[in-house]
C-alpha cells in the first residue's frame, strides 16, 4: 500500500505541526501531552473541556499546552491526527495475511478505535468543530487509506478504475454510518459488527465484478465460498 500518495492525513496545518524545538526532550514532552489528551478526549467532546479543565486533569500548566500547540483547537487536532495515524498504520500492515483475515483484522481495529475513541470518532465523521477543513482532511485520509488497503488486498494494486473505487468508497461511507450508530446503540457485539461489515464488502465486490468484469471478486467474496 502506497501510503505517501494516498493519504491527505499526512498534511498538517501550522497550528497542528510541532514547533521546531530541536531537542528530543521537547518532542518527547509533546508526545506525552498528546498521549494525555488522547485519554482526556476519548469519551469527552471538544466543547465539554476548557483549557483550564485540560490543564488541571493533565496536571500541567496551561501555558505548556499553548507553548506546543498554540490553541485548544491545535491541541485537539494533534490528538486526533496522532490517534488516527495509529489506526491507518495498523490497517496498512499485515500484508502477509490471507485476504479475508486482513479485511477482518482491519475492520476489527477500525471498530475498536471507534469504540475506544467515541468523541473523536464522532468529530471526524461529522466533519469537526463547525466546518473544519483540517478534520475533513483527516476523515478523507482515513477513507482513502481503507479503500487503498481493500483494493490492494483484492486486486493487488491501489490505482483502480473509478467504478471500483467509487464502489469501495461507498462501502467505507456506509461503514462510518454503521459504526456511528453502533457506538450510540451498542446492541451488537464488535465481532458481529465486524462480520456484517465484511459480508457487505463481499456484496460490494460482487457488484463491482458484475459491472466491470475486469475486476473479479476475490475468492473469499464469492457466494460459493
Amino acid at each position: 500500500m502506497e501510503t505517501g500518495s494516498n493519504l491527505n492525513i499526512s498534511h498538517q496545518s501550522d497550528a497542528v505541526r510541532p514547533r521546531a524545538r530541536g531537542t528530543e526532550r521537547s518532542l518527547a514532552r509533546r508526545a506525552e501531552l498528546i498521549a494525555i489528551g488522547r485519554k482526556l478526549f476519548a469519551d469527552t467532546s471538544y466543547d465539554a473541556l476548557s483549557m483550564d479543565d485540560i490543564a488541571r486533569q493533565a496536571h500541567v500548566a496551561k501555558g505548556l499546552i499553548y507553548y506546543y500547540f498554540q490553541s485548544k483547537r491545535g491541541y485537539y487536532l494533534a490528538i486526533i491526527h496522532d490517534s488516527v495515524a495509529d489506526l491507518i498504520t495498523f490497517a496498512a500492515s499485515g500484508l502477509e495475511l490471507p485476504q479475508v483475515d486482513r479485511v477482518q483484522r482491519t475492520m476489527d481495529s477500525y471498530l475498536r478505535w471507534a469504540e475506544n475513541n467515541q468523541a473523536a470518532y464522532r468529530t471526524i465523521v461529522s466533519g469537526g468543530v463547525g466546518f473544519d477543513a483540517e478534520v475533513h482532511a483527516i476523515r478523507d485520509g482515513v477513507r482513502e487509506a481503507i479503500v487503498a488497503t481493500i483494493a490492494d488486498g483484492a486486486y493487488g494494486r491501489t490505482d483502480i478504475a473509478p467504478l471500483a473505487r467509487m464502489s469501495l468508497f461507498a462501502w467505507v461511507c456506509g461503514v462510518e454510518g454503521a459504526a456511528l450508530d453502533w457506538i450510540d446503540r451498542p446492541s451488537l457485539s464488535r465481532e458481529t459488527m465486524r462480520e456484517i461489515l465484511v459480508k457487505t464488502l463481499g456484496g460490494a465486490m460482487r457488484a463491482i465484478e458484475e459491472l466491470d468484469p475486469s475486476y473479479p471478486a476475490p475468492a473469499p467474496a464469492r457466494r460459493d465460498n
